[in-house]
């Protein structure tokens, strides 16, 4: 079984993690509804609910083997929460950060590689 999943940061195409879904099938861009925050985490970004900006990122098909590589890296339940996203292509996972303290730097644009 095969799953859809919305990266936004390290993941993307030409950046450091890409390489965790070389064997992934890339779908296209999306961009989320504008419902989100974009925090600047230093090397990486981190999406949390509430707000009013839309996400860039990219749609992968994934296997069960991908998506449990992608859960180590996010450290998924504990730093990361991993929920469904409604895309064009179905339902996705998204990744969404669990420990915002207030003192983060927003991306007001919600794309990290702008």
């Amino acid at each position: 079984m095969q799953d859809l999943v919305f990266v936004y940061g390290t993941l993307r195409r030409g950046q450091r993690n890409h390489y965790m879904l070389d064997t992934s099938c890339f779908l296209g861009l999306h961009v989320t509804k504008p419902c989100y925050t974009m925090l600047d985490l230093g090397t990486y970004p981190g999406v949390v609910p509430g707000g009013d900006c839309a996400i860039t990122g990219e749609l992968y098909r994934v296997t069960a083997t991908t998506l449990a590589t992608l859960d180590e890296l996010e450290d998924y339940p504990h730093r990361y929460d991993r929920v469904v996203l409604a895309t064009e292509r179905g339902r996705a996972w998204i990744y969404l950060y669990r420990h915002r303290t207030g003192s983060e730097r927003t991306i007001t644009c919600g794309d990290w590689l702008r």
